[in-house]
C-alpha cells in the first residue's frame, strides 16, 4: 500500500502563509543601534559581545561590573559607556588611553581632556564625552582594550515550535467518545453502591419515643408466679443420717475420737462417751511409754537417739482427761493413789522415774555443756609501700585484721598449739586491684592459715596507686590468748 504525501495545508484567508511568517522574522529590525563590544588581551580578543538592551556598560574589579577587569586603578564598578537621555557618553580617566573615530575625523583621549565635561564619579574625576551612531574607538584601561561600535541591533529570533506531528500529543489520540461514554459508566454504577450502603434513606430514630415505648411495654408484661413452699417431706431421713453414720465415726480411730469433742454432742455421741474415748487413747500411748522400761530403751536414749517420738510424751501430760489407774496392763503406776494419774506426777517409782537409766536420784535429760575451743589474735604490722604511692594502704591493712583472725581460729581447731608470723607481698594494679599476693616466711603456720590469709589479701582493694602500680608488704603475727 502506498502513502500518499500530506497535502499543504491551505492558509485561512487575512492569514499570512509560512514563508510570509519567516521572511518577517528574519527582516532587518530598525531602530536605535547598540553597543559592539570586543575584549582584548595580550593581543587576542577573548570576549566578544552585542549589548542588545541600549543600558549602562560597566567595567572594574567587582563581580557586578558587566566586564571585570583586574585593575586598582578604576572604581569597582566605573560606567565606562553611559546612556543618558537616549544618547551614549564614553567616560574616561586620567590613566586610561586610546582614540575615537568621529564623523569628522579620529581623536586621542588626551586631546579630548580640553573639551570633555568633568563629571564626579565616586571619589574620582572623570572625563565625558557625546558618541554618535558613527563613533568607533579603543580604550585601553592597564593591560586591557576595549574595542567598540556602533551596530544595528540583531534580529529577534523566532521562538522556536514543534512539528505539528509532534505537537498533536496524547489528547489527539483519544477517543474522546468512548472516554466519556465509560466516565459516565463509571459514575452511574459508583453512585448506585454508594447509595445502598448509605443512610440516607433509613428512616429518622427519636431516642424518646423508642424509651417511652420500652417501659409502656415492661409495664404490661405479666407478674412472676408465686412459687408454693414445699412440704418437708425428708425430715425423717435427714434425722435418721446422723444415728446410722454414729458407729462408723466411732471405730475410726484416732480421726473419729477428734471429730467428737466434748460437750458438742456431734453425731449423737455423748459427752461421756467422747470422754470415754479419749481416755482410751490416752491410756494407749502409756502403755507405749511403759515399754520403756530398764530391759528396753531408756528415756535417755529415746531423747540422744530420737527412736521414740517424745511427743508421746507432752500428749499424755497434756491430756485434760487424765490416765486411769487401773485397766492398763503393764503399766506400772507407783504408789499413786486412787483416782486420776498425770504423767509426771511425783509419787513412787512410777512415771515420775520413767527417764531413769540407773541413777537414784531424777535425770536431768536434756542438759548440755558448752566446751569454749582456744581462740587467737592476729598482730598485722606497718604496711611498706614501695614502687608508687597508695594513699588507703594504712587503712585497707587495718581493715582485713578481722579477716586474718578468723584464718587463724580456723586454724587453732586443728592444732591449738600452733603460732607463728607470715609476710605477704601484694602487687597492686593500676586500678587498685590486687594482681599477685605472695606468702614468704610463715613457720609454725599450717598451710590452711597461709592459704586464708591470701585469699584474704587478694580480696582487697586499694586506691589507684601513683604511676600505674606499687607494692604492699604485709607483716602478720599470729598468738594464741
Amino acid at each position: 500500500m502506498t502513502q500518499q504525501p500530506p497535502h499543504p495545508t491551505p492558509s485561512r484567508p487575512g492569514q499570512p502563509g509560512q514563508m510570509t511568517a519567516v521572511m518577517r522574522a528574519v527582516a532587518p529590525v530598525t531602530g536605535p543601534k547598540v553597543l559592539r563590544i570586543g575584549l582584548v588581551q595580550g593581543g587576542k580578543v577573548i570576549e566578544e559581545r552585542v549589548i542588545k538592551q541600549r543600558t549602562h556598560v560597566t567595567i572594574g574589579p567587582s563581580e557586578k561590573s558587566m566586564f571585570v577587569i583586574p585593575s586598582k586603578s578604576i572604581p569597582p564598578n566605573f560606567r565606562v559607556f553611559e546612556l543618558v537621555g537616549g544618547e551614549y557618553f564614553l567616560n574616561f580617566l586620567d590613566g586610561m588611553t586610546g582614540r575615537v573615530a568621529f564623523k569628522g575625523g579620529v581623536s586621542e583621549l588626551s586631546a579630548l581632556k580640553s573639551s570633555a565635561k568633568r563629571v564626579a564619579v565616586g571619589n574620582v574625576q572623570a572625563y565625558q564625552v557625546q558618541l554618535s551612531e558613527e563613533a568607533r574607538g579603543k580604550l585601553v584601561v592597564g593591560e586591557t582594550t576595549f574595542l567598540f561600535q556602533f551596530v544595528a541591533p540583531p534580529p529577534v529570533q523566532p521562538k522556536p515550535q514543534l512539528p505539528v506531528s509532534v505537537r498533536s500529543g496524547i489528547a489527539n489520540d483519544i477517543d474522546w467518545t468512548t472516554t466519556i461514554i465509560a466516565a459516565f459508566s463509571f459514575l452511574f454504577h459508583f453512585g448506585a453502591v454508594g447509595s445502598i450502603y448509605s443512610d440516607w434513606m433509613d428512616p429518622v430514630v427519636d431516642d424518646e419515643i423508642d424509651v417511652a415505648q420500652l417501659l409502656e411495654s415492661v409495664k404490661q408484661l405479666p407478674p412472676p408466679p408465686v412459687e408454693q413452699p414445699k412440704e418437708d417431706v425428708e425430715a425423717p431421713a435427714a434425722t435418721a443420717a446422723p444415728a446410722a453414720e454414729a458407729p462408723k465415726a466411732a471405730g475410726g480411730g484416732n480421726k473419729g475420737a477428734a471429730a467428737a469433742s466434748p460437750g458438742k454432742g456431734s453425731g449423737g455421741m455423748s459427752d461421756a462417751r467422747a470422754s470415754a474415748l479419749t481416755n482410751e487413747l490416752a491410756q494407749l500411748d502409756m502403755q507405749m511409754l511403759g515399754a520403756l522400761n530398764s530391759s528396753g530403751n531408756a528415756t535417755a536414749s529415746v531423747l540422744s537417739s530420737g527412736d521414740v517420738p517424745t511427743g508421746l510424751l507432752e500428749n499424755a501430760a497434756a491430756s485434760g482427761a487424765g490416765v486411769g489407774k487401773g485397766g492398763v496392763a503393764g503399766l506400772n503406776m507407783g504408789g499413786a493413789g486412787g483416782g486420776t494419774v498425770r504423767p509426771g506426777a511425783a509419787g513412787g517409782g512410777g512415771l515420775a522415774t520413767i527417764g531413769n537409766t540407773g541413777t537414784s536420784g531424777p535425770a536431768t535429760a536434756g542438759s548440755a555443756q558448752t566446751v569454749k575451743g582456744p581462740v587467737g589474735n592476729a598482730q598485722v604490722g606497718g604496711a611498706a609501700v614501695s614502687g608508687g604511692s597508695v594513699s588507703n594502704a594504712t587503712s585497707v591493712v587495718a581493715g582485713m585484721t578481722a579477716g586474718f583472725r578468723r584464718c587463724y581460729n580456723k586454724g587453732l581447731q586443728e592444732d591449738p598449739s600452733m603460732k607463728g608470723s607470715v609476710r605477704i607481698t601484694a602487687k597492686i594494679g593500676p586500678n587498685g586491684e590486687v594482681l599477685s599476693a605472695t606468702p614468704s616466711g610463715g613457720g609454725g603456720l599450717s598451710g590452711t592459715v597461709v592459704s586464708c590469709v591470701v585469699a584474704r589479701v587478694q580480696s582487697a582493694q586499694f586506691a589507684l596507686p601513683e604511676g600505674g602500680g606499687a607494692t604492699v608488704v604485709i607483716p602478720v603475727t599470729f598468738v594464741s590468748q
